[in-house]
């Protein structure tokens, strides 16, 4: 079988993947439902983060890897007891990121008390996975307050993650998330949030597409 790596080199089997990851199936949906067994079954809490977090929520974004929050704890049970068990280091030397054994299909981890965006120190900060946590389709997932948040701290402190923001637009678009919605984000957020959603209200639709 075919890596997900040599899937995504080839521009008619990515584009297979695509639409069935997007069906809720393919590699990398397969790939999210055992890793998420792999870690019940070891006692490692978690939550998914990132783009999974994103299409979990009904926003779909292709991506090419898994993102997880664990506590450090978590962490050290997942380098104990996964990995050379269907995961090994991404690269010699690796702590954070890993890659599955059949597939090749990444996986990062982020861990709790690390900081969104720049990594510097600020009011929101990525919780602990239980804390902020909702069942999706069988997966641990981050929730939709809290995934904002984190996106908005993400995308108005690090020059590089731009995209941060835009996927709270798209999200505000999909979910059709009200201005007010601000209210459920730290304080720190909420001027940016409401300036995301001032700017899709005055675009409007777009041509060919219909009010939601």
């Amino acid at each position: 079988m075919p890596s997900f790596e040599q899937v995504m080199a080839s521009p008619t089997a990515a584009y297979e993947e695509a639409l069935a990851f997007f069906r809720g199936k393919g590699m990398l949906n397969s790939t999210l439902l055992r890793i998420a067994a792999d870690l019940d079954r070891n006692g490692i809490a978690y939550a998914v983060i990132g783009a999974i977090a994103l299409n979990q929520h009904g926003y779909q974004r292709l991506t090419v890897d898994i993102d997880l929050l664990l506590t450090k704890e978590g962490l050290q049970k997942f380098l104990d007891q996964l990995v050379g068990r269907g995961y090994f280091p991404a690269f010699a030397g690796a702590t954070r990121e890993f890659k599955t054994s059949d597939e090749s299909i990444r996986v990062e981890i982020i861990t709790t008390g690390e900081y969104p965006g720049d990594g510097k120190p600020k009011p929101v900060v990525f919780p602990h996975p239980s804390e902020y946590c909702e069942d999706i389709a069988g997966v641990k997932t981050i929730s939709l307050p809290k995934l904002i948040e984190l996106k908005l701290a993400s995308g108005t402190t690090a020059p590089d993650r731009l995209k941060d923001l835009a996927d709270v637009q798209e999200m505000i678009k999909v979910k059709v998330l009200a201005e007010d919605y601000a209210e459920n984000l730290d304080a720190s957020v909420r001027d940016k949030f409401r300036e995301l959603h001032q700017a899709v209200a005055r675009a409007g639709p777009r041509p060919g597409h219909s009010e939601p």
